[in-house]
């Protein structure tokens, strides 16, 4: 019998959930308590934190401590949890409407502070729940209900931006690269900073029937055709680029020193200062 260790880490009372059939949000949720089990962290020391959206839903299907928390409002929330206790592992699930749109600005200055959080973007690409409406990740030229003939605006880049912003682990994988999605999350897992995951995730329901990939399979071939190895990536001209290509993997790391350490030096010379 195939081992099953991370049912541990769901309330079973809470499932069957209630994502639409062949959502990837499943998958990505699954690939977060992989990596919590890969890294052995304590159960009683991991808080998950949540937003609104398909996405946000996950926390309340994992048995830790978890918020269900407001709009785009999950890194303060989870910023406030790290001060508080900075030996707590404190990871966050957000979708690219709720972290880039409403949440944006907290996005930037979460970056920016260096928090010690893993955020974890589940990219469906579309507001699912609330319609179909089109997010700042949509794609150029996909459709959505508020974008019948194709999204205008140029598609937003999570990844480049929270480079630029300050954190310190970047990172992108797909929902049809299980094993190493787990392994992006785990190395965010790893680092003492803002890490920040971009979970690309099949949304058929809202996304994929007004794309003509109505089919849940039909988008993880599109994944699998179009997602390339960050070494591979680097290697390709410009040119090559183009269309619907992206890479995956460990896009950026530094160091740098995380929000709750320097946040103590402050306090020691307030101390000081007495």
């Amino acid at each position: 019998m195939m081992e099953r260790s991370f049912e541990q880490y769901f309330r079973q009372n809470r499932l069957p959930h209630l994502w639409c059939p062949g959502c990837g949000n499943g998958i990505a949720t699954k690939a977060i308590v992989q990596a919590i089990e890969k890294k052995g962290l304590d159960r009683d020391k991991t808080i998950i934190v949540s937003g609104i959206g398909c996405s946000s839903r996950a926390s309340g299907y994992m048995d830790f401590d978890t918020l269900h928390t407001a709009h785009g409002r999950a890194i303060p929330f989870a910023t406030g949890i790290k001060l508080a206790n900075p030996e707590l592992n404190v990871i966050v699930i957000t979708g690219d409407g709720d972290c880039t749109a409403i949440g944006g600005n907290h996005f930037i200055h979460g970056c920016r502070r260096n928090v010690d959080l893993t955020v974890v973007l589940f990219n469906n690409n579309i507001y699912g729940m609330t319609g179909g409406q089109a997010s700042p990740m949509t794609p150029t030229g996909k459709k959505a209900t508020t974008a019948p003939y194709g999204a205008v605006d140029p598609t937003f880049d999570a990844c480049k931006l929270a480079e630029a912003a300050g954190a310190t682990y970047v990172a992108r994988s797909t929902a049809y690269h299980v094993p190493h999605l787990t392994d992006m999350i785990a190395g965010g897992l790893d680092n003492k900073g803002f890490s920040f995951i971009e979970a690309m995730v099949q949304c058929p329901t809202a996304f994929g029937r007004k794309n003509k990939m109505a089919d849940p399979a039909k988008l993880m071939m599109w994944m699998r055709d179009n997602a390339v190895m960050k070494a591979a990536w680097d290697k390709l001209p410009e040119d090559k680029k183009t269309g619907d290509k992206f890479p995956i993997g460990l896009l950026y790391q530094d160091a740098g020193v995380d929000y709750a350490t320097a946040y103590d030096h402050v306090i020691e010379v307030a101390g000081g200062a007495k």
